[in-house]
């Protein structure tokens, strides 16, 4: 640590917790009680106070006014480990063996790094004549002796959700003592806690290397690699794996949702079903199957499915809104009664909250009960904007970086660079703007390959990047200045390489990834042939629709007015200097000229992609191929104008958004 960089002084909260552990640490466990309880009066919330608090009582034998603070704490942080032990302990004291096995199981379950709980476990299961279970215990315990008291400590903290303590004490380990495949294991778990999936990767190769026959381990290698969207490679261990485990079901899970990322939709459904064959009950695996049955169009299946996974778990906020995000079903009156009294439930999670919010004011809007659907759309928003960490300002950076680096003169300096193959065509934009409906159209013809929304480029970006990217003075684009121009020719040949599992023989191919729009320079170096196509609708309408929608992932974006309009903003300002830079390589289509001429818009497309004009691209609707997206049943009808001014319904509340986007209502057409 640098001594020249002062750290940051410490709150009175935080300085006044600091002296009650010292407390406690001496044993002053009245003095420690009484400080805590004060406290507890001005942070009533706060998860340290609450416990020490407890902790102290327990000590004072003041166990009745223990476990009403651990219910209290509990409300607030059901998922913190040691308020289960220390619940255990209190049984304890009461000598009531079962509650005490119930709370434990309880904090293990959370923290398997809890040697206090695993050695009470182990008495008490030996006390009630357990002695499958006391053994099980035992070797828990030592397991646990077994391994470096940092790297359990550190194990602990993460459980707990304490990442930054967790990740500063397994680091601090490593680069003291060098490999050790649990300490590595856990800095990988946290990078996938943080969303560095990068690193976790290169962890647990890492991992893999030094011990091949680690399972737990091998799983959450094939997680990331799926995360990552690396689908052969995850299926791959995850094929290792069930040659050990043919019956295990969290690895038939997952390879059954790489088959779903690798486009084999039957395959994952045979897996699925026998999984719903020995858990009947599982909702999150009728979920699978009803998002399978979407993807095939085949809708009457998929909400059967979709209803029984929400019968199967009555709060089961994501199964609503999945019947909601067929865009067509109607909700009965008896389904959107359940859905209110399931949302206001002080014991909902708020995963399934904003889920069910969403779903209500979809199937309020349907109902032509404006005011209440907003209400919903609303709350749904700002619940889900809650636990994001999405920030403009990178995305702007961006922007102004991409305009600077990437110039005309740039990339006349860089012509006859990259791979020369013509086969990907690039549908870019914002989310909801259209680009499924022209992707079903361009995959209805007989010489285009409709694949999905590829990850191929975001992860080319984020390899550029870096590990630990300095925000203020990102890499990338700039690096695209440095590379030797035989580099752009081993990243196309790289990106078509890789795309190759997702296509049958088909001459082209489509990369729906809107957000590609942000790497369009990138493209072009890498792939000077590839047709890219802007898909745009009328801001008030694209923006709207996508505060309605709440997205599987990604996106973070769209769930504020000032989010949403900021990027539509960015995203004018860069296709502009891409008109400027790159003439003639983009082709722009409109959502609403496409209603409102189809053909003509289609014969545009396709002489823009050299395709002969097929009539079976008028007719999309009736062309039969998975499509991932939330407009899948859209584009299996034909075109209705209706849907181009559903904002209007929503229009008393939307000024804030109108004065939002300034003058991109009258910028999007480029006039």
């Amino acid at each position: 640590m640098d001594p020249t960089v002062s750290m940051p002084t410490p709150s009175p909260v935080e300085t006044e917790v600091r002296r009650i552990r010292e407390l406690l640490e001496r044993r002053a466990f009245a003095e420690a009680t009484a400080a805590a309880a004060a406290l507890a009066v001005q942070v009533p919330e706060n998860r340290d106070v609450l416990y020490m608090m407890a902790v102290g009582q327990r000590y004072l034998q003041q166990i009745p006014e223990a476990l009403a603070t651990l219910e209290r704490l509990e409300q607030h942080h059901p998922g913190f480990s040691r308020l289960y032990q220390e619940r255990g302990h209190c049984y304890v004291a009461l000598k009531d063996a079962p509650r005490a096995i119930d709370a434990y199981l309880k904090g293990v379950n959370i923290n398997p790094a809890l040697p206090a709980s695993w050695a009470q476990l182990v008495i008490l299961y030996r006390m009630t004549g357990n002695t499958e279970n006391a053994a099980m215990a035992a070797d828990h315990v030592a397991t646990l002796k077994n391994l470096p008291p940092e790297v359990v400590s550190a194990t602990a903290l993460f459980s707990d959700g304490d990442l930054t303590l967790a990740e500063n004490m397994v680091r601090g380990y490593l680069l003291k003592n060098g490999d050790h495949v649990e300490a590595m294991r856990l800095l990988a778990r946290i990078g996938i806690a943080r969303e560095v999936l990068d690193d976790a990767e290169i962890l647990l190769e890492a991992v893999m290397q030094l011990a091949p026959d680690y399972k737990a381990a091998r799983f959450e290698y094939a997680r990331v690699l799926f995360d990552r969207q690396k689908h052969l490679r995850a299926r791959e261990e995850l094929e290792t794996l069930l040659k050990l485990e043919p019956e295990n079901r969290q690895y038939l899970t997952l390879y059954a949702t790489t088959c779903i990322g690798l486009g084999e939709h039957e395959r994952a459904l045979t897996l699925y079903r026998k999984l719903l064959v020995e858990s009947p009950r599982a909702a999150d695996v009728h979920l699978s199957v009803a998002h399978a049955l979407k993807t095939l169009g085949r809708q009457d299946e998929s909400i059967e499915a979709y209803r029984a996974a929400a019968a199967a778990r009555p709060n089961y906020g994501d199964a609503y809104w999945s019947l909601a995000n067929l865009k067509t079903y109607r909700f009965t009156e008896e389904e959107i009664t359940r859905m209110r009294s399931e949302e206001a439930a002080p014991t909902t999670a708020l995963v399934d909250r904003y889920h069910l919010c969403f779903a209500l004011g979809k199937a309020l809007e349907d109902r032509g009960e404006y005011a209440e659907s907003y209400r919903y759309y609303e709350s749904g928003n700002a619940l889900k904007k809650s636990e994001s960490r999405y920030r403009p300002e990178p995305i702007e950076r961006n922007t102004r970086l991409q305009i600077e680096v990437c110039t005309r003169e740039f990339f006349s300096r860089r012509q006859g660079v990259g791979a020369q193959s013509p086969d990907p065509i690039f549908i870019v934009g914002l989310p909801r703007a259209g680009s499924t409906l022209l992707e079903q159209i361009l995959a209805s013809h007989s010489r285009v390959e409709g694949t999905q929304e590829l990850a191929d480029i975001p992860r080319m970006v984020l390899e550029f990047q870096g590990r630990d990217p300095d925000l203020a003075n990102p890499r990338y684009p700039r690096v695209l200045a440095e590379l030797p121009v035989e580099e752009f020719l081993r990243l196309g040949e790289k990106y078509l390489s890789d795309t190759r599992a997702y296509r049958t023989s088909k001459a082209f191919f489509i990369d729906k990834m809107p957000n590609n729009f942000r790497h369009i320079g990138l493209i072009h170096l890498m792939l000077p042939n590839a047709k890219i196509i802007d898909a745009r609708r009328e801001p008030m309408a694209c923006c709207f629709s996508n505060l309605k929608q709440l997205f599987a992932s990604g996106q973070e974006f769209t769930y504020s007015i000032d989010d949403i309009a900021r990027y539509y903003r960015t995203y004018l300002d860069l296709m502009q200097h891409w008109d400027e830079a790159l003439p003639g390589k983009i082709l722009r289509v409109w959502h609403e000229d496409v209603v409102d001429d189809l053909e003509a818009n289609v014969r545009r497309i396709l002489d823009f992609c050299g395709l002969d004009f097929e009539p079976a691209c008028v007719e999309f609707y009736k062309t039969e191929r998975s499509v991932r997206t939330a407009s899948s049943e859209q584009v299996r009808q034909p075109i209705y104008r209706e849907g181009l001014d559903q904002w209007r319904h929503f229009e008393p509340w939307l000024e804030p958004l109108k004065n939002a986007l300034g003058n991109a209502v009258d910028r999007y057409r480029g006039e």
